[in-house]
């Protein structure tokens, strides 16, 4: 590892983890079971637009880990050796070493083949001596699509995404991607145990990749902390989106899409559907000072985001009603999605469901595509519709946007949902004690 020898525990009664819950008003740690040896691939969170999905997961675990330290448990980072280490933020956990990795993303599909043999061999050696820093066992936590091949460790796998099985003629054209993801299912079958976020893609995961019902463990995600902490601020918040919207040319009302422009989205039938508002008489009860067609701000996009996106727009006579914002931080990105009739969801395949959980934290409507984990995170909170219906999108569109009772009510539901274990907002250091409880079962 990068970081030389393994550091012993820190001197005085306290070791660093149960120090650092102290500092962090948790109390004394004697009656919590001791942590293990996590060796974790942390890559996304270096290009965290290569791989939204994964990094907001990793970044919102390890902010949980961080924010309610165990003692015992330490960290094993691996990196990719060409981008900067975002690591160092969570400055609450202990990291035994940081190992960097050479960049196969750049062997495009081969690195499906070739990630699992480079991450076995970084992970060798991780765990050595774990026990003496006082960890109850290791294991190899991968979320993904980077598994280790034969791990000497036991290998726990966050499932954020079903795609490469749901749609294989998209993921599986060529040989090289084929036995790719042929190879990763095979070692998803092998591992210790599977993270999945709802019953549903529970269930899709099984039949699509046979793996064992004993091995898939439902952890249900979390907010991002600045969705989770919207509604705490409301004034404030209704303030800043009041600017950005000024500053973008929106009116009091917009709908909000996060801007991923990939396989697992249906761009082309929202914007079909915004083109089919267009030419829809405006709605009797619709208020006076509101604008009609609605209007889409799209959100969190890369410019190569927009630019496919305003091409589809162009296409479907839709560029009038959508409306691109910058790359914001998450406090005013959030501020902006709370202000929202609704964040509209058109999709052919999500497992995670991160989106719409920030969007309830918020307290704003989903009008979603009735696919993968959506049904079950969004429930009454929205509106669902089938994948790929341009016209029943556009009628979940309007009433959104001018049924006022109708829009109150989901709202209402929203702000309702995602509840932890103590009764408030689910949050990411609920996930991170049931992850720890599943480490702790495996490294066993």
């Amino acid at each position: 590892m990068t970081d030389g020898p393994e550091p012993g525990p820190a001197p005085g009664p306290l070791g660093r983890a149960e120090a650092s819950a102290m500092a962090l008003g948790k109390g004394r740690t004697d009656d919590l079971p001791p942590g293990v040896r996590v060796v974790m691939d942390v890559r996304a969170l270096q290009e965290p637009a290569r791989a939204p999905r994964t990094a907001s997961y990793l970044d919102g675990l390890l902010g949980g880990f961080d924010a309610d330290p165990r003692p015992g448990e330490s960290f094993a980072f691996l990196l990719a050796s060409d981008e900067d280490d975002p690591t160092p933020r969570f400055e609450h956990l202990e990291v035994v070493g940081r190992r960097l990795l050479p960049p196969v993303r750049l062997l495009r599909q081969a690195a499906l083949t070739v990630d699992p043999f480079v991450l076995r061999g970084a992970s060798v050696g991780a765990a050595w001596r774990a026990d003496r820093s006082g960890a109850a066992g290791a294991v190899y936590h991968a979320a993904g699509n980077a598994v280790p091949i034969a791990s000497r460790l036991p290998t726990v796998v966050t499932l954020l995404d079903l795609a490469p099985w749901e749609l294989p003629e998209a993921f599986q054209r060529g040989t090289t991607s084929r036995f790719g993801q042929r190879l990763r299912a095979r070692l998803l079958r092998d591992a210790a145990a599977i993270l999945v976020g709802t019953e549903a893609v529970a269930k899709s995961a099984r039949r699509l990749l046979h793996l064992r019902r004993d091995r898939i463990h439902v952890v249900p995600l979390a907010p991002r902390p600045a969705y989770a902490a919207v509604l705490e601020h409301a004034l404030g918040r209704r303030e800043t989106a009041r600017a950005a919207a000024d500053r973008l040319g929106l009116g009091d009302r917009y709908l909000v899409y996060h801007g991923r422009h990939d396989i697992r989205q249906d761009g082309v039938t929202l914007m079909a559907a915004l083109a089919s508002l267009a030419s829809t008489d405006r709605p009797a009860g619709l208020a006076d000072a509101a604008d009609w067609p609605p209007r889409l701000l799209v959100v969190d996009a890369t410019p190569d985001d927009r630019a496919a996106l305003a091409r589809i727009a162009a296409r479907h006579d839709a560029s009038n009603q959508v409306v691109y914002a910058p790359i914001l931080p998450a406090d005013d990105t959030a501020a902006i999605v709370a202000a929202a009739r609704a964040v509209v969801l058109p999709v052919v395949s999500e497992a995670s469901g991160l989106v719409a959980i920030d969007s309830l934290a918020a307290g704003v409507p989903v009008i979603a595509s009735a696919v993968g984990a959506l049904p079950e995170i969004v429930g009454s909170a929205g509106i669902l519709v089938e994948p790929r219906d341009r016209e029943r999108l556009a009628v979940a569109m309007a009433t959104a946007w001018s049924d006022e009772p109708v829009r109150a009510g989901i709202a209402a539901a929203a702000r309702s949902r995602g509840t932890g274990p103590s009764g408030g907002p689910r949050s990411w250091v609920d996930v991170a004690n049931e992850v720890r409880a599943i480490y702790a079962t495996v490294a066993r």
